[in-house]
This record gives C-alpha cells, sequence and structure tokens, in this order.
C-alpha cells in the first residue's frame, strides 16, 4: 500500500499537501440552509396568501350581486370582490378552476352576505338561489270580456286601460303565440283580441308593459291547447268551423253555460242551429253589446243592429264574446250529439237548463222554469 492511502484527507497548494479547513464546508452548509429556509418562508408565504385569501370576510349586511346571462364565473368573482363578498377575486378563479366549479352556475340575481363560506357561495350558485323579482299577482275569471279584463287591471293599478285596450284592438302579430294568427282580419270585430287572452291565475314581473301582459295570455291559451287531444285539429273540419269559429262556439257556451256536463249538451245545439241554418238567438251575444250587462233582456235590446245579434243574424257572430274556460272549448271542439234544438234556463237556482227538440217542448220547458222560479 502506498504511504498516500494513510495519509488524511489533504489540499495541494503550490505542490504540496496541506490539510481541507473547516471554512468550506461551512459555507456549503449555509447556503443549503439559507436556500432551504428561503423556500420554506416563500412555500408559507404562499400558503398564507392563499389561506389568507380564500377565507371568509368579516361579516356585513347581506348584498345584491347580479350574475348576468352570458358572462363567465370568473368576470363574477371580481364582482362579489368589489361587493366584499370574496376577499381575492384572483385566487377564487382559481379555486373554482381547481374544484370544477362554475359550469353549473345560474345566471340572476343573488342576495349574498360577507362572511359567507365559498362554499357556502358555490353552493348557492349552483342551485341558482336568485332573489325573485317583485311581482305582481292578478286573477281573470272565465267568461270575461276584454273590456272586463281591462277594466280589472286597470282597477289594480297593473295597466293603463285605454293603452290596454288600445294593444288588444291592434292589428299586430303576436310573433311568440300560434292560436293568435287565427284571428282573422275582420273589421266587424268589436275586440281584436277577444277571446284569445286564457283567463287564469297569472303572476309577472312588476312593471309589466300591457303587450308583455297580453303576450304572456295568449301564450297561456297555446299551452292549454297544447293540452288538448292530439287530433283535435281535425275536429275542426268535422264540425265545419275554423279556428276561430271554435273559439267563438267556446265563448257562447262559456257565458251561457254554468254546469260543466251540459257544456257538451249546449255546443251541440249551437251547432244543431248553424246546420239547419237557425238563428242562434243566444242572449249572451246581446248582452255582450250593452255597456253594462243585465238581469233580464227586454224586447228592445234584441233589435239592436249589430253582427253579434244573434237574434237578428244567422250564423256565429264575427268573433269571442269573451274569454273561454278550457272545458268549453273542449265541448266547442266535441260537442254531444242530441237531437236538441232549445235550451231554457231552470230559474230554482240550480243553473242547470231544460232541453228541447221542438219549438212546443221549448214552450212548455219555459212555463215549467216559470213554475219553479225561486220567490
Amino acid at each position: 500500500m502506498s504511504r498516500s492511502e494513510h495519509l488524511p484527507d489533504r489540499e495541494r497548494t503550490n505542490g504540496e499537501d496541506r490539510p481541507a479547513g473547516p471554512g468550506k464546508a461551512r459555507i456549503t452548509f449555509w447556503v443549503i440552509t439559507t436556500i432551504l429556509g428561503l423556500m420554506i418562508l416563500i412555500a408559507g408565504g404562499t400558503y398564507l396568501y392563499i389561506w389568507n385569501g380564500l377565507r371568509p370576510t368579516g361579516a356585513g349586511d347581506a348584498v345584491q350581486v347580479e350574475l348576468k346571462k352570458g358572462s363567465s364565473p370568473f368576470q363574477f368573482a371580481e364582482a362579489l370582490e368589489e361587493n366584499g363578498i370574496i376577499r381575492n377575486a384572483f385566487l377564487f378563479k382559481y379555486y373554482l378552476r381547481y374544484k370544477d366549479e362554475g359550469p353549473r352556475f345560474q345566471a340572476g340575481m343573488y342576495e349574498l352576505k360577507p362572511g359567507m363560506d365559498k362554499q357556502a357561495i358555490i353552493a348557492k350558485l349552483n342551485a341558482g338561489e336568485t332573489v325573485k323579482a317583485p311581482t305582481v299577482r292578478f286573477t281573470i275569471p272565465e267568461g270575461f270580456t276584454v273590456q272586463q279584463i281591462a277594466d280589472t287591471l286597470a282597477k289594480d293599478g297593473i295597466v293603463d286601460k285605454s293603452a290596454f285596450l288600445a294593444l288588444a284592438d291592434k292589428d299586430q302579430a303576436w310573433p311568440d303565440t300560434d292560436a293568435s294568427k287565427n284571428i282573422p282580419k275582420n273589421a266587424k270585430l268589436r275586440h281584436r283580441l277577444e277571446g284569445y287572452l286564457f283567463p287564469e291565475t297569472y303572476e309577472l314581473p312588476k312593471d309589466s308593459k300591457p303587450d308583455a301582459i297580453i303576450d304572456r295570455m295568449l301564450q297561456e291559451l297555446d299551452r292549454k291547447l297544447d293540452g288538448l287531444p292530439e287530433n283535435w285539429e281535425d275536429q275542426l273540419a268535422a264540425n265545419d268551423v275554423d279556428f276561430n269559429g271554435m273559439l267563438t262556439v267556446a265563448s257562447l257556451v262559456e257565458r251561457e253555460v254554468v254546469v260543466d256536463e251540459e257544456r257538451p249538451i249546449v255546443a251541440g245545439i249551437i251547432f244543431n242551429r248553424l246546420k239547419k241554418g237557425m238563428p242562434l238567438q243566444i242572449d249572451a251575444t246581446v248582452q255582450y253589446l250593452l255597456d253594462k250587462q243585465k238581469e233580464r233582456l227586454m224586447q228592445s235590446d234584441l233589435q239592436v243592429e249589430s253582427p253579434y245579434n244573434t237574434y237578428k243574424v244567422k250564423g256565429l257572430p264575427p268573433g269571442p264574446i269573451a274569454s273561454p274556460s278550457l272545458k268549453s272549448i273542449e265541448a266547442a271542439l266535441f260537442p254531444k250529439k242530441t237531437d236538441y234544438y232549445y235550451y231554457v234556463t231552470k230559474k230554482d237556482g240550480s243553473h242547470e237548463h231544460l232541453f228541447a227538440e221542438t219549438l212546443k217542448q221549448h214552450n212548455e220547458n219555459i212555463a215549467k222554469s216559470n213554475q219553479t222560479a225561486k220567490q
């Protein structure tokens, strides 16, 4: 073994071997220690930055923040920071991306409170727990006319009556609806949209304009028609009427009948008289022309000159005389086949009718009705 193998570690300086000093080792140790310390400080600082940026803000009063349709969740994060709901929009954006959140957020106005946990905010956005906009609720009874609808809405402060009636009479298309396309261009129509504004309870945004209210009511008629049997349109040809004629029959039934079981019978009588060329002689068509409804029509009332007066004009009126219910529409589509041509209301308070095939039987029924009249 050579001698060099027995010598301690040495440095060679100017050709001479010299033992290595402790200085270089200490420098290496401190360099490594410093780097590790810096890494720990950076990591710790980053952690604290992220932790602080994602922790809830201080508690405060609720605020409303809108997630606009079409805007990204990341844009919404900036609005949340501006309103004090989150601390750091930048970190919240990347948290959403890391958690794969945001695609299910639903547009709308949200009520959020400073101090909410980030998961609570995300859950609310995913569930679409938006603040309901102020609404107005109103009910249009079955059998109401356009005039009565306008009066009701105006009385409740929902619309200006004259503006509503002007739109109901205006010859214009309502592109969001289908049934309204069947309204004929007929100058004899008293109100163009008569019968097409479906009677229902509605809830619309507060301060809705008359055109928005009308559009919604027209859409409701479409929706109700969609619930009818698939072959309902075939019944128009079977009954020898167009859509407007069918709706007119339905409105006559609505104003004449109270008992649901009798609606198809009365509809059948109307079609029987039409086929035979008999005047319908329906009191409701005359009542429609009066400014105020009468409990009993006088003979002079029946002489009014109007295409709606079915005592003087054969066939159907130019259009509906009221907004019919779905049951009356079904009766007009699927009338009951009978040999009846006449009906008279019982005066016993039951709102039922007596039906007859001949004028003689009808007169006898009138006498019966008078005998049972409530005193």
